[in-house]
């Protein structure tokens, strides 16, 4: 993978970067992606930002070599730290992290996001954390995808500000009330693999000890199983 040919997962968050933003890519790695996007017209400038010295110093070097170091800034920083009001992000991207992780970062961060119209998220796990913090801080799901690429299955979220209360149900919460619409195939491979996994830890569960920190986790396998049952069970009738 290079700034000119992204991976599929990193193309699909691209696509959903409008004409003439400007990007702020937390977690950016070698910043592959702010790169390509201001190569191919994507955005117009771009913040680069890393919280790994290592990973820092290759975007830098990635910036220099694609002679791009006037539109782009890599920034040594945790999380939204990277962003500055002088910056005028209008789009925020972070890819490649648990969900939990990015939820976390944005909640941390929120005050950075003032003025911001876009995030495009893609989770490697748990997209659900991230789904509660939108409804809980006043974004909305706009758009979602679901890919697969080298046997791995991942989501990309993109969040946009509203007035509007946002209430989402356990099942949209859980699957992506888009998901939910579209239930492509690697949809429902996703879900398959996941409910194996629930009802393999469940069973173990049931072997165990019964704590109440084991009847919680099970009564948690168990709901989650439920409604997965629900959305195929929908699919089927």
């Amino acid at each position: 993978m290079n700034a000119q040919q992204l991976s599929v997962r990193l193309m699909k968050v691209a696509a959903h970067v409008q004409a003439d933003a400007v990007v702020a890519d937390i977690g950016s790695d070698h910043a592959y992606l702010p790169c390509h996007l201001l190569h191919n017209g994507g955005a117009v400038r771009a913040v680069a930002g890393e919280i790994v010295k290592g990973p820092y110093e290759s975007a830098k070097k990635q910036v220099q070599a694609e002679g791009l170091e006037d539109k782009i800034t890599v920034r040594l920083a945790p999380g939204l730290e990277a962003i500055e009001p002088s910056d005028g992000i209008t789009t925020v991207t972070i890819a490649g992290m648990g969900g939990s992780l990015i939820a976390s970062i944005l909640e941390d961060g929120k005050d950075r996001l003032k003025g911001v119209e876009r995030l495009i998220l893609q989770p490697n796990v748990h997209a659900q954390a991230i789904r509660l913090w939108a409804v809980e801080n006043g974004w909305q799901t706009v758009a979602e995808e679901i890919l697969k690429e080298k046997d791995k299955i991942y989501e990309i979220l993109v969040l946009e500000p509203t007035e509007e209360k946002v209430e989402l149900d356990a099942k949209q919460l859980l699957f992506g009330p888009e998901l939910l619409k579209q239930r492509t195939e690697v949809f429902k491979e996703k879900w398959q693999r996941e409910a194996a996994q629930w009802k393999a830890i469940a069973e173990r569960l049931e072997n165990t000890t019964q704590t109440e920190d084991i009847r919680t986790k099970k009564e948690q396998l168990l709901e989650k199983i439920a409604l997965m049952e629900e959305v195929f069970a929908d699919e089927n009738s």
